[in-house]
């Protein structure tokens, strides 16, 4: 059995065959799938799914960044008003993103924070979006440890240094699809890192694994990422998806 931690399969990617790719996932051993937010307007649509699908999806609360804007505020407030209206198993997916643009860079690093700390007065994991400011998340994740915060750098790409830092604050690290390509040295980073720190996903409907690169990826496809993971681990298959399930459901109380 496999989690996929991280999955917009609630998105418009989705919008003719649905069913059938849930079908598919389980079929191929993935039995939960972790389903992170985008910002107010996806909320019904995942929400809907989870409802749907109660003992497969499991819905989180939160603002992307890319979505952070002028009315940022009037987002945080859509997020409070449904955690207090319905179980969600973590916050995200939040964090701060500068590869489009740094104009929302405080607008970000505030709903980050103000994020963060209503994941630690709910006792709930974060997911955690990084792009391009490895170094401002990390800063503001160590500043908020005082031991209750938990959860994962989702879609980990960085290097041997960054993982040891991420784990050192007892993060996981979301492993998708990069991990398969031939030009990541991803695999070498993780060679050297406990597998015990590691959590699976698939960022549906981005980033297919090999041998599905350039298509529209699903959460049926996590299978080649815990194929890959249990060859650089030169673990069999069974043991990767003993510990990464492990951790997946430990993190989020599924």
């Amino acid at each position: 059995m496999l989690i996929d931690t991280h999955s917009h399969i609630y998105s418009e990617d989705f919008i003719h065959d649905r069913d059938e790719a849930l079908k598919r996932a389980s079929e191929s051993g993935i039995k939960k799938i972790v389903l992170p937010n985008i910002d107010s307007g996806s909320i019904k649509h995942m929400l809907d799914l989870a409802d749907a699908y109660p003992q497969l999806c499991y819905p989180l609360i939160g603002l992307h960044p890319t979505s952070v804007e002028e009315d940022y505020k009037e987002e945080l407030d859509a997020i409070d008003y449904w955690l207090q209206r319905r179980k969600f198993y973590g916050i995200g997916e939040i964090g701060i993103d500068l590869y489009w643009e740094s104009k929302y860079e405080k607008e970000q690093k505030d709903a980050f924070r103000y994020q963060i700390r209503l994941a630690k007065q709910l006792n709930l994991p974060v997911v955690v979006h990084v792009r391009n400011s490895f170094d401002q998340t990390y800063e503001i994740v160590k500043e908020e440890q005082d031991g209750t915060l938990k959860g994962i750098f989702h879609c980990f790409t960085g290097t041997e240094e960054e993982a040891k830092k991420i784990t050192e604050l007892g993060f996981f690290l979301g492993i998708g699809g990069v991990v398969t390509f031939k030009n990541s040295d991803l695999d070498q980073v993780l060679s050297n890192i406990d597998p015990h720190h590691l959590v699976l996903e698939t960022d549906a409907p981005y980033l297919a694994p090999v041998p599905k690169r350039g298509k529209r990826n699903e959460s049926s496809y996590l299978i080649h990422i815990a194929q890959k993971i249990a060859e650089v681990y030169r673990l069999p298959l069974t043991r990767v998806a003993e510990i990464t399930t492990s951790n997946a459901r430990n993190l989020f109380g599924i």
